[in-house]
């Protein structure tokens, strides 16, 4: 427990500016590698096997977001509660959290595995996917889904050790995985591909990587872990309900995502068939790259945020907030100038097709122009799934997901004929209008926050 303490301290105590060092560059570079393993089986399928394949990746990957909502759901209610729980010093609490975890992966992951491996293909068609898409996207995706256990158990742990304070550690268990699943891509296409199965090698090397990742996450549990181990696997009557209270809105931020990038390609092809499809595939998969390292700097303010607020020094989370959301608006603008210069560039990462990177460049730049918002964004809901405000966090991920974008991008493209464009419009508008809701919502928060007292400094 000593390690624990320790953590605790510096989560209480260090100065916010190293300490957001401390917490984000771990996080980030942990979050990055993962988001370019998605990111390489697309360029490796799309250089190697062909654009059409290419495309059925990128039609595949939202349906991946079903595992990755479900592990968020239950890695980002657990960190959650195991921050505060730091903070207060609940010992009873924390030895339970893992213990629960694992039970409701078990549970989830089988019925994933199940309907996801039975219902392939039907899933695709509700994106819209062309016949030749649909049929290379549902060899990919329901090998994905056979690997369900192996990427829900290691993403929600992950996020556990996280909550924990142990940022180093959470980064090198998952880029170790990571960066496994890079080296077999190009290895096992090259093998498989004479047999004809280029595209299910991308699927094969990423779910052994998973399996890896697993394996080395419950071994870390089980001998490594200072304080959170996995004794008892039950289901927590208790503690399951304030998981899933702040696990919903990660849970909702994955799944919508689903179906926000389902309408896009749906509508993509009533605008402009298969070679829209092929150039949304290819900025939402960079888009997409872009914004995990984002999402990591959060996952190095969840800690943070959570164990001050358990520790009531409320002072304390508005400073940090302040630190994490400029730190985060910094970061995005790594991906957003190179973006905003050299599109055609950008998506000649992933199409190799003669002239066809360079007729989606103007609206690609144009889905991108909002970007350096997603900061403000991504810190306001970690902020309130970090001090349990489940229904802020919940709110703020449907407006931008379906409230505000769904509207938008069925609207858009019939007015002032701008069609396809009008797609690629609704992304980014939409992000421009939340930043304002995002702001207020964070700011009456603030408001609402007692002024820390001295006992808690």
């Amino acid at each position: 427990m000593k390690q624990a303490l320790d953590t605790r301290t510096k989560l209480l105590t260090k100065s916010p500016w190293p300490l957001m060092l401390e917490l984000s560059i771990p996080a980030v570079l942990g979050m990055a590698v993962v988001g370019l393993y998605n990111l390489m089986d697309s360029i490796f399928v799309g250089q190697m096997v062909g654009s059409v394949q290419m495309g059925a990746v990128s039609v595949s990957y939202p349906f991946t977001l079903i595992n990755a909502g479900s592990a968020a759901m239950l890695g980002v209610g657990s960190a959650s509660v195991l921050s505060r729980a730091i903070g207060k010093k609940d010992e009873d609490t924390i030895k339970k959290i893992m213990g629960n975890l694992v039970a409701m992966v078990l549970l989830l992951s089988a019925i994933y595995t199940m309907i996801g491996m039975t219902f392939t293909r039907q899933l695709l068609t509700l994106a819209g996917a062309s016949e030749n898409i649909l049929n290379y996207a549902e060899k990919y995706l329901r090998i994905v889904f056979a690997g369900s256990l192996f990427v829900n158990f290691f993403q929600s742990a992950n996020m556990v050790i996280r909550g924990e304070g142990q940022l180093k550690k959470a980064m090198t268990i998952i880029a170790s995985g990571a960066i496994l699943n890079i080296i077999l891509d190009p290895i096992f296409i090259t093998v498989l591909s004479p047999y004809g199965m280029g595209i299910e090698a991308a699927a094969y090397a990423t779910v052994f990587s998973q399996f890896v990742q697993a394996a080395v996450t419950f071994w870390y549990f089980k001998k490594k872990s200072p304080h959170v181990k996995i004794g008892r696997i039950r289901i927590d009557r208790v503690l399951l309900p304030q998981v899933l209270s702040v696990g919903v809105s990660a849970l909702l931020m994955q799944v919508l995502t689903l179906v926000q990038q389902t309408v896009i390609y749906r509508v993509a092809a009533n605008y402009g068939g298969e070679t829209q499809q092929i150039l949304l595939g290819a900025a939402l998969r960079f888009w997409n790259f872009s914004f995990v390292p984002l999402w990591g700097i959060s996952q190095g303010f969840q800690p943070a945020a959570g164990t001050n607020y358990g520790a009531q020094d409320y002072d304390r989370v508005k400073t940090l907030t302040r630190v994490f959301l400029i730190s985060a608006t910094l970061l995005s603008l790594v991906f957003y100038i190179p973006a905003e210069l050299f599109p055609e560039k950008v998506l000649s990462m992933f199409i190799t097709t003669p002239g066809v990177a360079a007729s989606g460049a103007a609206n690609f730049r144009i889905l991108f122009s909002t970007y350096v918002l997603q900061g403000s964004f991504l810190i306001a809901v970690t902020l309130f799934q970090s001090i349990g405000k489940a229904g802020k966090a919940t709110w703020l991920v449907l407006f931008r997901q379906i409230i505000l974008f769904v509207p938008l991008c069925v609207v858009l493209p019939m007015i002032g004929g701008m069609g396809i464009r009008g797609v690629w419009l609704a992304i980014a508008l939409t992000d421009a209008v939340l930043v304002v809701i995002t702001v207020s919502m964070m700011l009456s928060e603030f408001r609402k926050m007692p002024a820390t007292s001295n006992e808690n400094r």
